[in-house]
C-alpha cells in the first residue's frame, strides 16, 4: 500500500481499526476512517498521525446514500485522492432462526447491504475521475463472511446480508472493470478476538477449524491489505475465503 490513501468504513474499533494500522505498516500515506462513532475514529487515527500519516475522520450513519456521500466527500477533501476503500462496517445481532422481525431485517439490510453499496457508489464516482496508476484507478475490498456459504441458524439475517454482499461485489466488479477499478471481498471464518474470548466462543472456534483454532485478526487483515494494495493489479470480482479449512470452496 505504499503511498496509497486508504479509507476504512467502520474503522473506529476492532477489525476495521486493525486494517487501518496494517495499511500504515504496509506504507499507506493517508488513512480515512468513516464511522458512526467519530470519537472512536479519531482515537484510532491519533497514533497514526503521530507517525506522519495524513488522517481524516468522518462521522456517518451509512444507512442512507446522502450520509455516505457526504462522509466520503469529507474524506476526499482531507486526503485529496482515495486509492482504496475497505467496507468493514456491519452489525451481528443474533436472533432465533424463526424469530427475526421486520425491524431486525431492515436494520441489518440497511447497514450490511445498503451501507456497503452506497459507500461503493461514492468511491467509484471519485475513482473513475482520477488518473490510473499501473492501469488501476482504485480498489474496493468488502468484508463478507463464510456464513454466506454455510448454514448459520444462529444468525440467519446476518448470513443473508453477507451472501448479498458477495453478489454485490461480483456485479459491481463487472460493471467498473473497464474503468480500471478492482472490486473484491474477503470472507473470514471466526476470529479469536478478545470479544470472542469474553463471549466464550474460542472453544467453539477451535472445534470448527481443522487447524484447531480461530484465526488471528491479523491473519485475515493481511488478505484485506493485499487485495487493496498495489500488489493486486488484476484480480477482481473474487471472494477470498480465509477460513482455516472451516469451509472449502
Amino acid at each position: 500500500m505504499k503511498d496509497l490513501n486508504v479509507v476504512i468504513v467502520g474503522g473506529g474499533m476492532g477489525f476495521g481499526a486493525l486494517i487501518a494500522e496494517m495499511a500504515v505498516e504496509a506504507g499507506a500515506a493517508g488513512i480515512g476512517i468513516i464511522d458512526i462513532d467519530l470519537a472512536a475514529a479519531e482515537t484510532v487515527l491519533a497514533p497514526l498521525a503521530a507517525k506522519g500519516v495524513r488522517v481524516v475522520a468522518a462521522r456517518a450513519d451509512i444507512r442512507t446514500a446522502p450520509a455516505c456521500q457526504a462522509a466520503f466527500d469529507q474524506i476526499v477533501a482531507g486526503l485529496g485522492r482515495v486509492d482504496t476503500l475497505v467496507n468493514s462496517a456491519a452489525i451481528y445481532p443474533r436472533k432465533p432462526t424463526l424469530g427475526v422481525t421486520d425491524d431486525d431485517w431492515d436494520l441489518s439490510n440497511a447497514i450490511n447491504i445498503k451501507g456497503t453499496y452506497h459507500m461503493m457508489v461514492a468511491a467509484i464516482a471519485h475513482m473513475k475521475a482520477q488518473d490510473p496508476v499501473a492501469h488501476v484507478r482504485g480498489r474496493i475490498v468488502n468484508i463478507t463472511s463464510v456464513d454466506a456459504f454455510k448454514a448459520h441458524p444462529k444468525n440467519i439475517h446476518y448470513a443473508a446480508t453477507k451472501a448479498a454482499v458477495v453478489s454485490l461485489t461480483k456485479s459491481v466488479a463487472d460493471h467498473v472493470a473497464p474503468d480500471g477499478i478492482l472490486v473484491n471481498s474477503v470472507a473470514p471464518a471466526g476470529m479469536a478476538t478478545e470479544k470472542a474470548r469474553a463471549a466464550g466462543f474460542l472453544d467453539e472456534l477451535a472445534k470448527a477449524s481443522p487447524l484447531g483454532r480461530g484465526a488471528l485478526p491479523r491473519e485475515i487483515a493481511e488478505w484485506v491489505v493485499m487485495a487493496g494494495s498495489r500488489r493486486n493489479t488484476y484480480m477482481t470480482g473474487e471472494n477470498i475465503i480465509v477460513s482455516g479449512g472451516y469451509i472449502y470452496a
